[in-house]
């Protein structure tokens, strides 16, 4: 066999698998050395030359021409009845280079060869979609749904890469058929049993800072910066952001025209609610910022044990809590202190509109409610429960909720 029947296997690696040429003689050099080592016990006295393009390799043993009777390492010495055999030039004392050929191995050794090299590659492209996606770690990538299953959706990349997205890293309104284009960022990277595993996140905080970079170029610019994300992904999401430069409306700048530019990350986000905020170094301040859109009417601090007491008048309180209490949660995971909202007590005898707690009640039980002159709070704690179950058409558990929380709002 000669070495020129080696291009097969280079063109089979060399088209097929993304290695560049570097890589790739560096590749076949480091196998053919492991087998060199094997057959003749070193590589010291051999040079390997390969040629990608045209699929060509070639190796060279050196040794020493010495007299017959004064060989005493085969490999790094020759005699010189058999170095005048290659060329009857050679004289003791000159270095004999002889040509390895393919057929001076065994079937074994090239099936080896073969099997090594396919190793190597297999390797070398699993270290280089783990280092790949190493650097890509908080980044947006785009990808092919390929399969889905209950736990997770694999993903395919432009380069036919594999990636997961767990079901605990998807918005709970996320459906993708096979073939859909979905957009995660990259949450970690780990090798499992050699392999390389690329799980992605759309519930990440950084998928939604990402997406803001993307939408507003004052973020790359470095005139905008974000200063803290919390989320409850598909819910609600909160993000302070900050200006170095006075001539800037931080949040202006984030939200667009017409909000044009968060429309698009709202929909991304299968239409998470997005207050964005301006962050401020006076607590007081940041804190009524991160409770909008409630207006508060004085705020309470205490530094040591990261509390504070918000007070506010009584048709703010459910806009500052907010539908499932998202709003005040995330507020608090913002500014990093424990919000309590209480009615400002100033104002302890005024009455509530109803609708005010659309957040909390549904509206079809506020319209019935409506429907038979109940249009503030007091109205219907007024109302004995018998009369509004009948007046109404609900039902005794659901008005004995409604109660609940209107009382609550006076306590």
């Amino acid at each position: 066999m000669d070495n020129r029947d080696l291009a097969p296997i280079f063109s089979e690696f060399k088209e097929y698998k993304n290695i560049d040429r570097e890589t790739m003689m560096r590749i076949l050099e480091d196998v053919f050395r492991s087998t060199l080592i094997k057959k003749f016990g070193s590589d010291d006295n051999f040079d390997i030359i390969v040629n990608i393009d045209k699929g060509d390799l070639q190796i060279f043993h050196y040794r020493e021409c010495v007299p017959d009777e004064e060989v005493t390492d085969p490999n790094s010495q020759i005699s010189y009845s058999d170095a005048i055999k290659i060329e009857p030039d050679f004289e003791v004392g000159e270095e004999v280079a002889e040509e390895i050929f393919m057929k001076d191995f065994g079937r074994r050794e090239i099936l080896s060869i073969r099997q090594a090299l396919a190793t190597k590659v297999q390797e070398y492209e699993k270290d280089n979609v783990y280092q790949k996606y190493k650097e890509c770690i908080g980044e947006i990538v785009t990808g092919e749904v390929y399969q889905t299953w209950r736990k997770e959706i694999m993903v395919l990349d432009n380069d036919n890469i594999e990636l997961i997205l767990p079901k605990s890293e998807q918005i709970p309104a996320d459906f993708y058929r096979k073939g859909e284009t979905i957009r995660a960022v990259v949450s970690r990277v780990e090798m499992k049993n050699g392999n390389p595993v690329i799980i992605l996140s759309r519930t990440s905080p950084a998928f939604l800072e990402r997406l803001f970079e993307q939408e507003v170029p004052e973020f790359t610019d470095g005139l905008i910066t974000t200063k803290k994300i919390v989320r409850v992904p598909g819910e609600r999401a909160k993000i302070a952001v900050e200006s170095y430069d006075d001539r800037i409306d931080p949040v202006g700048a984030c939200v667009g025209m017409r909000g044009s530019r968060i429309h698009g990350i709202v929909r991304e986000l299968k239409n998470e609610n997005i207050d964005v905020i301006n962050y401020s170094s006076n607590p007081s301040v940041y804190i009524q910022r991160a409770l909008s859109p409630a207006k508060v009417t004085n705020i309470i601090i205490n530094e040591k044990t990261k509390k504070a007491d918000v007070y506010m008048k009584p048709d703010q309180v459910s806009l500052a809590i907010g539908k499932g209490g998202y709003n005040i949660k995330l507020a608090g995971k913002l500014t990093g202190y424990e919000i309590d909202v209480y009615r400002d007590t100033d104002i302890e005898n005024e009455d509530v509109d109803l609708q005010e707690f659309h957040d909390e009640i549904d509206q079809w039980i506020i319209d019935a409610l409506l429907e038979i002159g109940c249009d503030t709070a007091k109205s219907v704690l007024s109302l004995p429960v018998e009369d509004i179950m009948k007046r109404a058409d609900l039902d005794e558990e659901t008005v004995l909720e409604v109660k609940h929380i209107l009382k609550e709002e006076f306590e």
